[in-house]
């Protein structure tokens, strides 16, 4: 049998060639090529090892003839082109964990810096002043920490700030209350964390719902002085209104490692007093670096030997022969998901997937996996439905799986329910023709809906005259309806209208459907 081949192109720790050597690969260590000179040489590789030098375009890939795995030492895909790939059949990896602790750390070290004001003391020290009067800074013991994001890296942080005898608080929609109280920290609303924060630090990935999470009006509402850190990504903070704030002395300092433009030449931020800035150095150190790269030795060639999947972005954990049944399944199992994870993602502690008919005949874990992916991709910029049972799993979401061997209305179903602060909440959906994933309830009242693209989700009181309203009001603003579906729980109760859009929803039309007679209730979706 022959080897299979892997290409390691990227500078990356002596570990990984070793391991995949010992664990039956043929390995080579070329790096510094050019695209032109990559393109040359890919075909003859079954794998593919890099960090982030290496750009894998999509003619890169239309090169990769034999390849079959690209493993990324590190987080960050930005320089994957994953679609490309998805098209191809190659199986893109990362190595998601392997720099929790650098990262946590660096978070750590900008406060103690913000604290004592440790970079320019240095400067002007180092200019032969000697300002001992001028750099008074504070404590961290009894100071309360905010965390925005409590997940691998977030809880590593806020362990290391209990060390320091600090409080620590933290928003996360996906902390539960019990796994809040076994890391000793409070979970709070984000308007109580900006509020009570004496210092605050993101972990969280950027998603359109963490876009500018400190805004302008949201950084006006933290404590006078407060103190801002971010290792997480770019584009978290508006940093024009963190310059402001910083001017005026409300925020009393700031440290960013990472900037909404990379590599950052220049920004606002540049010579303001109190800004530290650092050049994406969360990951970087030696430690994370062999971590990372044996990581993803590991990985590939688990994939390659064996045909083992671990913390894939474009794949599912699935054999051959389940494959063709499954697929429909996962697709049906993930808009589920994603739909509850959309109309109540808050305080979710507990989710149960039941399946039946003849869904219960087939293997629930890859429509587990994909009703986790749909449910936490709205968190996560690299959940999928190989990795989120294991995020599922860290931030403390109990997860059921029930088979009801039972055939119901429809001859086979598949029913996700999440328990909420507001109580349960279910959807259920089955398959039309064997491979159309079909929506059939929701929330208890009976709705039929294709679940893709652009939709709204309206709740109304039932009374004449509604569909007309709500559709001239769309038609008034040039917003195409798609589909139109309807559901109620009894006549003049409570109605709910699902209807695809041909385009997002603008921010001053979802204002006025939310102000016409009837609505209770307008939230846009997105599959």
């Amino acid at each position: 049998m022959t080897k299979p081949r892997v290409l390691i192109s990227d500078q990356m720790d002596d570990k990984a060639e070793q391991i995949f050597r010992e664990r039956g690969c043929d390995v080579d260590v070329i790096t510094g090529k050019t695209p032109e000179e990559l393109k040359a040489i890919i075909g003859q590789y079954d794998g593919l090892a890099i960090r982030s030098t290496t750009k894998l375009t999509k003619e890169l890939i239309d090169a990769a003839t034999n390849l079959k795995v690209v493993g990324r030492a590190g987080i960050g895909v930005d320089n994957i082109d994953i679609p490309a790939a998805s098209v191809k059949g190659i199986v893109v990896m990362n190595t998601p964990f392997g720099n929790s602790i650098t990262t946590a750390e660096h978070a750590i070290a900008l406060m103690f810096a913000l604290a004592r004001q440790l970079p320019e003391a240095d400067a002007s020290t180092q200019a032969g002043k000697w300002e001992k009067n001028r750099f008074m800074g504070v404590e961290v013991t009894g100071k309360t920490l905010g965390l925005i994001g409590a997940g691998n890296i977030g809880s590593i942080v806020a362990s290391r700030a209990l060390g320091l005898k600090m409080k620590v608080v933290a928003f996360d929609p996906f902390l539960t209350p019990e796994r809040a109280v076994e890391q000793g920290i409070e979970k709070v609303d984000l308007d109580t964390l900006l509020a009570r924060a004496d210092f605050i630090t993101l972990h969280t990935p950027l998603t359109d719902q963490t876009r500018n999470i400190l805004s302008r009006e949201n950084i006006a509402k933290t404590k006078k002085g407060v103190r801002i850190i971010n290792c997480a990504r770019g584009g978290l903070i508006d940093e024009e209104a963190l310059k402001d704030a910083l001017d005026s002395g409300h925020v009393a300092g700031a440290a960013l490692d990472v900037f909404a433009k990379e590599p950052a030449k220049e920004s606002p931020l540049f010579g303001t007093p109190n800004f530290i800035s650092t050049p994406h150095l969360g990951a970087s150190t030696d430690e994370a670096q062999v971590n990372v790269a044996i990581q993803v030795a590991e990985q590939l060639s688990d994939y390659l030997v064996h045909g083992g999947v671990t913390n894939a972005l474009n794949m599912p954990s699935l054999s051959a022969e389940e494959a063709p049944k499954l697929r429909p399944y996962m697709a049906l199992a993930e808009n589920l998901g994603s739909l509850v994870g959309q109309l109540a993602h808050d305080n979710l502690d507990k989710i149960s997937i039941e399946v039946e008919g003849a869904a219960a005949q087939l293997n629930i874990k890859p429509i587990t996996g994909a009703v986790l992916a749909g449910l936490m991709r709205r968190y996560s910029d690299t959940v999928n439905m190989v990795n989120a049972p294991y995020l599922a799993k860290e931030r403390g979401l109990d997860v059921r799986e029930v088979r009801h061997d039972r055939e119901g209305v429809f001859h086979t179903l598949v029913r996700v329910t999440v328990a909420t602060s507001q109580g349960d909440r279910s959807v259920a959906g089955t398959l039309f023709g064997a491979d159309q994933p079909r929506l059939v309830e929701l929330f208890g009242i009976k709705v039929e809906a294709e679940l893709a693209g652009h939709m709204l989700y309206v709740v109304n009181e039932d009374a004449p005259g509604f569909i007309g309203r709500i559709g001239s009001l769309l038609g008034e603003n040039g917003i195409n309806i798609g589909t139109f579906n309807l559901g109620r729980r009894a006549a003049g109760g409570e109605a709910v209208v699902l209807l695809s859009i041909a385009s997002p929803l603008p921010a001053d039309v979802l204002e006025e459907a939310r102000n016409v007679p009837g609505v209770k209730l307008v939230t846009p979706l997105k599959f």
